[in-house]
């Protein structure tokens, strides 16, 4: 844990969050900034900066991770679902803690593909 880390403090209890799913190595919930009808956070419990950080360090738990964001698609009703992994500052990254955002109830893909 980084003890100035926000998610790793969601992680030991120490903030709230509205958490919707938890597995052995992750905990998924709810954006407190949406920018979908569902918009949630998948967190691994171990603390790594970014996607690729985890994915060297814990290949194990990378792939729970990517894993459990078809969990919690299927639980809020969705099998159409985007992913982004935002990897560094200029790349929109804001908290340095591995996370995946799952976005469904909009087509968000348009912002990409237009």
């Amino acid at each position: 844990m980084a003890a100035d880390c926000i998610f790793c403090k969601i992680v030991a209890g120490e903030i709230p969050a509205d958490v919707i799913a938890e597995s052995e190595h992750t905990i998924a919930f709810r954006d407190i900034n949406p920018k979908a009808p569902v918009h949630v956070l998948v967190v691994p419990k171990v603390h790594e900066r970014d996607a690729a950080s985890l994915a060297s360090a814990e290949p194990a738990v990378a792939a729970e991770l990517l894993a459990q964001t078809r969990v919690v698609a299927t639980q809020e009703g969705y099998e159409d679902y985007n992913l982004v992994f935002n990897t560094g500052a200029n790349a929109g990254q804001t908290v340095f803690h591995a996370h995946v955002h799952v976005l469904a109830g909009v087509d968000v893909s348009k912002l990409f593909l237009a």
